[in-house]
């Protein structure tokens, strides 16, 4: 009996993972039932997120210094740093607009009043974060023993040293092809295990939506609605229309194409709540079925996972205006204009984990004066938006992929042959 495809098998557990999680919920995380059903769903989405774990750092290692090495080859180097760090940049902006004018328009929070929710701020400490401070310890983390950061985990580091070391294949030529092609067989092999990992992806996935929609705090959803519903509104719109609309208007293919090819990484995404960990996944759907260059791929998906957050730009911008609604505070043009910097440079410099967005959010309240303390509201119901936000972030670096190939690689190859 044949199994059906892993693809299919993925949507499967993710349905499955959901309607699951939906009957723990109504049962009551008290329930005996409940209790060893979420202990093993945290057994088996750990094992998945640790597995991925395992290999990001050497996949990113490997394929951003091969990536640009083979780019060399192609004398298409400058193009794609350009092309790729313009449509990070462009698309961005595009979602910080959305979700500035979606919360002028709504209001999410005009309605509240903060005294509401003062047991969830009672007690909670936000860690103070200047820009400058942030800008200084973003300089820093750039830089530092590759070693250190390859033991740590420092994606963003790790990135750093694989560009560095990249150039200097480039630069030496044939002195360094041993080295070269002893990297180009360590990401051979890297996405070899990668494939083997996929196979636990439909048991990781269901288990984790199995604790994500169980544990669930429906009160305070009920309670935060209308920005709950802003914010995936406006998230939807970027990744169902914005991003679809790019790829046609640059690639011509169609969003069916792209979520088709994409399906595997948008749900593991979704899963996880973390871009860092679902590299491994993207990179295997943006040049096995997507079809990408590896050079390509190799170079942009591991950048735009550690700097492209469409959605976390997104979120911060409005979560940034209910809160000032909240408080009864107007957010003049220049302040706004404020949020809608802090946000994109926030948003870069957010690590590709779970929540991270809240980690950089203290930045941008600070930046206009609002309480730092009041992200304590947002706490209970981050996880669940943090989802759909990640989902974003990845289809953005795939989206991202296909764009920076087809206005690099694909037109002077077809220059060639009409000559």
């Amino acid at each position: 009996m044949k199994l059906p495809s892993l693809n299919l098998q993925i949507l499967l557990a993710a349905i499955i993972g959901v309607l699951v999680g939906m009957y723990f919920h109504t049962l009551g995380t008290e329930h005996q039932l409940v209790k060893v059903g979420l202990y093993t769903a945290g057994l088996a989405g750990t094992l998945f997120i640790d597995l991925l774990k395992m290999i990001l750092i050497p996949l990113v290692f490997c394929s951003i210094s091969v990536g640009i090495a083979n780019l060399r080859a192609h004398q298409q180097m400058h193009r794609v740093w350009v092309t790729t760090l313009i449509y990070f940049t462009a698309t961005m902006m595009i979602a910080i607009s959305l979700g500035l004018l979606a919360a002028n328009y709504f209001k999410p929070g005009s309605g509240l009043h903060i005294t509401m929710f003062a047991d969830a701020m009672q007690g909670f400490e936000a860690k103070q974060l200047p820009l400058p401070e942030f800008f200084a310890q973003f300089l820093h983390g750039l830089f530092m023993n590759p070693f250190e950061a390859l033991a740590k985990g420092n994606v963003l580091a790790v990135v750093m040293f694989a560009l560095i070391l990249g150039v200097a294949l480039v630069v030496g030529g044939d002195r360094f092809k041993h080295l070269h092609r002893l990297l180009q067989e360590a990401l051979d092999i890297t996405m070899l295990i990668v494939r083997w990992v996929m196979y636990l992806a439909p048991l990781g996935i269901m288990a984790l939506l199995i604790r994500l929609i169980a544990v669930q705090d429906v009160m305070m959803l009920s309670m935060l609605g209308k920005f709950v519903a802003v914010v995936v509104g406006v998230t939807l719109l970027h990744g169902v229309a914005v991003l679809p609309l790019v790829l046609y208007v640059v690639t011509r293919k169609s969003p069916w194409w792209l979520f088709h090819g994409s399906r595997e990484a948008l749900l593991t995404a979704f899963a996880t709540s973390s871009s860092s960990a679902t590299l491994p996944v993207t990179m295997r759907c943006v040049t096995q079925r997507l079809h990408v260059k590896p050079d390509i791929a190799g170079f942009v998906v591991p950048l735009g996972a550690t700097i492209n957050m469409d959605g976390t730009a997104l979120y911060e911008a409005i979560a940034a205006l209910f809160i000032a609604n909240l408080v009864g505070v107007e957010l003049s043009f220049v302040q706004q204009l404020i949020v809608f910097l802090t946000a994109m440079i926030a948003a870069m410099g957010a690590p590709g984990i779970p929540s991270a967005g809240m980690v950089t959010m203290v930045m941008v309240l600070q930046s206009v004066g609002l309480p730092a303390e009041a992200i304590a509201i947002l706490l209970p119901i981050d996880r669940l938006l943090d989802t759909l936000r990640t989902t974003v972030n990845v289809q953005g670096d795939i989206v991202g992929s296909l764009v920076v190939q087809k206005l690099t690689l694909d037109a002077p190859s077809k220059v060639v042959v009409a000559s």
